[in-house]
């Protein structure tokens, strides 16, 4: 069998409380799911089929021991439990980028569960079912909300509170959607709730630009 796989490279990490690592990215194709603001639609079709000899192989001759399956939407790959054990077998630090609507309870306990929230802005919301699912996360786990406006906002801290996630599981990150809130606006709103949560940027577009590949 084999893994659709859109591009291998190694980067600084750009999101999530590891943002500044140095990271190997194995990006995954297909999605299915259709956010308003995704930054990846790259990924949507035309990846490379590849073993999971093949990817283990490419991640090991970059000189880092952390590595970030992402997408796309990487729980879509059948063999994604297994390449994720593989490497954790291997001595990886494994995390992965999901949109938290396909089930992870096949990974590895020890893989970092990165979960985005799909906000009503995104156009794709997660069903209760779904959002159900966020009681399992750890502690070393993390939540991410994009917030594309204020009610975007205010929607994700009635669920984080709804569902008493604050304080008590992953860590709980709020990012602005590249170029329609500012950032300055979301730290306001963060500081006025009083909720205990991290405001994320986008390191790499920072560093890159945002129309920048394989950063």
């Amino acid at each position: 069998m084999a893994m659709a796989v859109t591009e291998i490279f190694f980067s600084i990490q750009g999101e999530s409380t590891r943002a500044g690592r140095p990271c190997v990215f194995v990006r995954f194709t297909g999605c299915d799911l259709r956010c308003g603001y995704c930054d990846t639609a790259y990924a949507f079709h035309n990846g490379t089929k590849r073993s999971r000899e093949e990817i283990l192989a490419e991640v090991a001759g970059h000189p880092t021991r952390y590595v970030t399956l992402t997408g796309g939407e990487p729980l879509l790959q059948k063999e994604l439990p297994q390449l994720a054990q593989e490497l954790v077998d291997r001595g990886y630090e494994v995390a992965i980028e999901t949109h938290g609507q396909a089930r992870w309870d096949r990974l590895p306990p020890q893989v970092i569960k990165i979960v985005d929230v799909k906000t009503p802005d995104s156009g794709e919301g997660a069903t209760e079912e779904h959002l159900g699912w966020l009681r399992t996360l750890g502690p070393r786990d993390e939540l991410k909300f994009v917030i594309g406006s204020e009610a975007d906002f205010r929607w994700s801290v009635e669920l984080v509170r709804r569902l008493e996630l604050e304080g008590r599981h992953a860590a709980l990150l709020f990012s602005p959607v590249h170029g329609k809130v500012e950032p300055k606006d979301l730290a306001a709103w963060i500081l006025e709730t009083g909720i205990e949560a991290r405001l994320q940027l986008q390191l790499h577009k920072l560093i890159w630009g945002a129309e920048t590949r394989g950063v």
